[in-house]
């Protein structure tokens, strides 16, 4: 009997209908990862932010059926992974099986942990799907993994280089831009997710990954394409890092120059991109009159996404550490919450 092996798949997750819209938008903001400052007023604050933002919040789901697309879209994602393992040589005896691992609604990191210990799997590894390494994202769901007693585990702490990942987004691009006729002049504007400044100035990678991805796609393009990398979904009163999607979208209109958007740090269709890109930032171009506005889709069950996460998974299941950051690259910036100790992160 083959191998029994376990990859468990970190993300966000969404609310699967209008009453579970205020319970998520809660768990989101009670988390200290996120909001940073002691638990009673956290606390008080998650319940005041998601009572305020679930009518909105509710409206925009609507849109999508009621809830976020994110889990079933995950579970296509892992449905293609388990078979793309079993077709990587020396796995094909493997019994592989994949768990979702949501942080914030079901199914929840602990439901994951229950299921793995039923399944008995010979080696488990966890696999965010957040190819930029953050405090905010991978780091939360690998602390809540330990909190709630997951055993041990390889992890795949960040891969925003990797060359399937990177050509699977060029792949993307290319497509959109094709089917628009291949405009001469255009932009692309690489929107992130965005952090509060003091996060970055605290250590946090992100940024400079964000950054990292760029670089890499930036060969494989025209080059006669422009450049941007933004920051979207800024909430509260903080100092953000930026420049800000809209103010991005603003700069275009003056410059008189169409934009093709991609959603750089996200793999999978949900809330960011269904809704805030393509329809609010598509209205705030269409009043100011940017020439045209195209958004790449999210990477998905792309076959080069997908056969990356394969590889990265089987060549660490290979390696002898049982923290093993799958990059191409060293680290830019030494993280205080890396997974890998000392300080150096995954620096070669």
């Amino acid at each position: 009997m083959g191998q029994k092996i376990a990859i468990v798949l970190f993300n966000l997750g969404g609310p699967d209908g209008p009453d579970s819209v205020r319970p998520f938008l809660k768990n989101l903001f009670s988390d200290p990862a996120i909001i940073r400052v002691p638990g009673p007023l956290r606390w008080f604050l998650a319940r005041l932010i998601s009572t305020l933002r679930a009518k909105s919040a509710r409206a925009n789901y609507a849109k999508m059926g009621g809830g976020s697309p994110l889990v079933p879209e995950t579970l296509a994602q892992a449905e293609a992974l388990e078979k793309a393992v079993k077709a990587r040589p020396g796995y094909e005896q493997a019994e592989v099986k994949t768990f979702l691992a949501m942080r914030y609604w079901k199914p929840f990191v602990k439901d994951a942990i229950a299921e793995v210990r039923a399944f008995k799997p010979d080696e488990t590894v966890l696999l965010p799907l957040y190819p930029q390494f953050s405090t905010t994202t991978t780091d939360s769901s690998l602390q809540a993994w330990k909190d709630a007693g997951g055993g041990p585990a390889k992890l795949i702490c960040c891969y925003p280089d990797a060359p399937g990942f990177i050509e699977a987004h060029a792949e993307a691009v290319l497509e959109t831009w094709q089917a628009a006729g291949a405009p001469e002049k255009v932009r692309i504007l690489w929107s992130a997710h965005g952090l509060p400044e003091k996060i970055i100035e605290d250590g946090d990678p992100y940024q400079k990954q964000v950054e990292e991805t760029v670089a890499a796609l930036r060969p494989l393009l025209p080059d006669n394409f422009e450049h941007s990398i933004c920051y979207q979904s800024r909430v509260g009163p903080v100092k953000w890092i930026g420049p800000a999607t809209e103010t991005e979208i603003e700069r275009a209109a003056a410059d008189r120059i169409g934009i093709i958007v991609v959603p750089i740090a996200f793999v999978s269709e949900h809330i960011e991109t269904l809704v805030e890109l393509d329809e609010e930032y598509r209205d705030v171009a269409d009043e100011l009159g940017v020439p045209f506005y195209l958004r790449a889709p999210a990477l998905g069950t792309r076959a080069k996404f997908i056969d990356e996460l394969a590889r990265l998974t089987t060549e660490l299941l290979q390696g002898h550490e049982p923290v093993l950051a799958a990059r191409t690259t060293g680290c830019l910036v030494a993280c205080p919450a890396c997974p890998r100790a000392p300080y150096g992160g995954c620096a070669a």
